[in-house]
């Protein structure tokens, strides 16, 4: 208000949603249309700054740190410049830059040196020194950067060979988080272009607090059977952080025996800075899932799987290695090196036909899955010890508004949905289930969730080990491959023939 009066402006029109954007667009030069932009989320964010900064120039504060501060501890400045009876409102600036600019020609057209002079001399705010402008560009650009990653593409790379052959370690993903619609930030603070970790193992690259709670815009399509995403970890909310991984503390205790080693620390995550995991979603909120030997079933029906769906096979007497390398077998690391040492290879259904071939001494043998009681979800090794990766349910993925009786029986599956994932306090006495307080025999799912699973299905940690994805959790489609390298090292080579391959082939 007081800057609109200072400009002129009746200060009542700051109070007006619309016409104060309109007036403040007039303000610093721009046409009142231009507030439009306002209306269109991401851009907006852009918008907003050029403007906050073109508002304080207006009233001759010119400085770099004068801009940063505007930007960053609006509204502080406002009220700072409102109330200065010393701060005097010099006009729209844009409209002065134009008329600089208008000027600045005509004295090169005519080559006019005192003109030129002239002009530095009354527009001193068009002045800037080499170290400003290189620190502004700078700036820009990692704004700019930081924006388009958090609300439209983002570079991913593939780690681990959980989803091999479709995705390889080593290929480098553009991932669009607009098909499933723009999930807006929940943490607020954080360090530019850094997800969760800080290079040379510095800490955490955000700040919890403050937070915002989940929102997500309207998406362009909804996820179908079969589509790769990209999502946060859900059993990624307490981790351990490993060598070479993070790893959550519940399968860490269920591996200890329930302690864990000393002097270990624990790290607690929000949702959006969990670790990002690429799996195929093979399984969508209502469907009842099942797998028998390896064969997955959505409603009782056998899906088509996936072309380089993987399984575990020992191949006897032993075979060239550099031949299988040369048919996508994957000798990317240290442990598959070793099991190929020993005979054991992850293969699809091509790649064993193409051994067999090799010879008729050649045998080619899929690796039965031990049972592990209390390895699979719902890691329950009393009711649901008998299952394992290839035998597996069947379970049903929650849907949002639907109403699931609870009983002791079923309660395992859902513990930390209304837990963890939608915000409840759970409590079981004298066998009875008592939700915030209160004695139920039923709940009623909050959100969508979604079952993913890797192609790779002897050599992925996917639902079947940690259970359901939440919607909030959903980050992007991927959309293809900008880059490969062999093994996931580039002094191995460039895989030429994936660059520009598709990201969600089946």
């Amino acid at each position: 208000m007081k800057l609109f009066e200072k400009a002129g402006i009746p200060g009542w029109k700051a109070l007006v949603h619309g016409l104060a954007a309109a007036e403040w667009c007039k303000m610093i030069g721009r046409k009142p249309w231009y507030a439009l932009w306002f209306l269109f989320p991401v851009v907006n964010i852009f918008i907003y700054a050029g403007m906050v900064i073109d508002m304080v120039r207006s009233f001759g504060k010119h400085d770099f740190w004068q801009s940063a501060l505007a930007v960053i501890f609006a509204p502080i400045p406002f009220f700072q410049i409102g109330m200065d009876p010393k701060a005097v409102y010099e006009g729209p600036i844009l409209e002065r830059e134009r008329e600089y600019h208008r000027l600045h020609h005509d004295a090169l057209e005519k080559n006019d040196k005192l003109a030129l002079k002239k002009l530095e001399t009354e527009y001193t705010f068009m002045r800037k020194s080499q170290v400003r402008e290189w620190s502004e560009a700078i700036i820009f650009a990692v704004f700019a950067a930081a924006f388009i990653r958090m609300f439209l593409i983002e570079a991913y790379v593939i780690p681990t060979p959980s989803m091999e052959g479709t995705l390889k370690v080593g290929d480098f993903l553009f991932v669009s988080k607009a098909h499933y619609g723009i999930r807006m930030p929940m943490t607020v603070i954080q360090f530019p272009l850094m997800h969760n970790r800080l290079p040379l193992n510095l800490g955490e690259s955000y700040t919890k607090s403050p937070s915002l709670s989940y929102r997500r815009l309207p998406a362009l399509e909804s996820i179908d059977h079969n589509e790769p995403v990209v999502f946060n970890w859900p059993a990624g909310d307490s981790v351990v952080l490993l060598p070479d991984r993070s790893m959550d503390i519940y399968q860490m205790r269920r591996q200890t025996g329930g302690v864990l080693p000393p002097g270990m620390e624990i790290i607690a995550r929000p949702i959006d800075k969990k670790d990002h995991y690429i799996k195929r979603c093979v399984g969508l909120p209502g469907d009842s899932l099942s797998i028998r030997d390896g064969q997955l079933y959505i409603n009782g029906v056998a899906v088509q799987n996936p072309t380089h769906r993987q399984f575990l096979y020992q191949v006897t007497p032993a075979v060239n290695l550099q031949r299988l390398e040369e048919w996508g077998v994957s000798l990317s690391s240290e442990v598959d090196r070793k099991m190929a040492g020993q005979g054991y290879f992850h293969l699809d259904d091509a790649q064993v036909e193409k051994i067999k071939g090799i010879g008729s001494n050649i045998s080619v043998k899929r690796v039965p899955q031990e049972r592990y009681p209390g390895y699979v979800f719902p890691n329950d090794s009393k009711r649901y010890g008998g299952w394992t990766v290839d035998d597996y349910g069947p379970i049903y993925i929650p849907k949002k508004g639907v109403t699931t009786p609870l009983n002791p029986d079923n309660l395992p599956f859902y513990k930390r949905i209304i837990t963890a994932y939608e915000g409840n306090q759970l409590a079981v006495r004298d066998g009875k289930i008592f939700i915030n307080g209160q004695e139920t025999t039923s709940y009623t799912f909050k959100q969508d969730y979604f079952w993913m699973m890797g192609d790779n299905r002897h050599n992925s940690e996917d639902s079947r080990i940690w259970g359901y994805v939440p919607e909030d959790h959903i980050v992007g489609k991927p959309l293809f491959i900008w880059f490969s390298t062999k093994n996931g090292n580039i002094r191995e080579g460039i895989n030429w023939n994936r660059i520009f391959k598709s990201a969600s082939s089946m």
